[in-house]
């Protein structure tokens, strides 16, 4: 199934509302270090609440290790920059869902190393929403169209 992983999250509420999103649809999670927030941090604890025991949650050491690892997988980039809506993709089984720092997104080599780059529309002028509701939306979309809620 599709599984999300956060970028050098920089904020541990919004990582530990993704957590528990990933913990209620059942999807794995890869946190790539460094993150800015110690796992043991009270407000990621806090954020997560009990979900975070049902969640399968990874760490990565780094960019080069998470991409080298996932190298047979499609790994598609949210993002302001990209040119593509995420209704307008087509989700697959094995994607994984990358979502940048709260604070940079991601660095430029991240950006051109991924072919598969989406945004979601919103209103013009405006510079983002906040990660963990993004990563609500469109992990919603993908599991949508995957039919993952008729198994559910």
């Amino acid at each position: 199934m599709v599984e999300i992983a956060l970028y050098q999250p920089d904020i541990a509420p919004n990582a530990a509302t993704i957590a528990r999103l990933c913990a209620c649809f059942a999807l794995k999670l890869t946190i790539i270090e460094p993150a800015g927030f110690a796992y043991t941090d009270s407000t990621f604890r806090r954020a997560g609440m009990d979900y975070l025991r049902h969640v399968e949650l990874e760490r990565s050491p780094s960019w080069a290790a998470f991409h080298a690892a996932n190298s047979a997988r499609r790994i598609v980039l949210l993002s302001t920059q990209a040119s593509q809506s995420h209704v307008e993709f087509r989700f697959a089984q094995d994607d994984i869902l990358l979502f940048g720092r709260e604070s940079a997104g991601v660095p430029p080599e991240v950006h051109a190393a991924l072919p598969h780059r989406l945004r979601i529309p919103m209103k013009p002028g405006l510079r983002s929403i906040n990660v963990a509701m993004a990563a609500a939306i469109v992990t919603s979309e993908a599991l949508r169209q995957l039919g993952a809620f008729a198994r559910m």
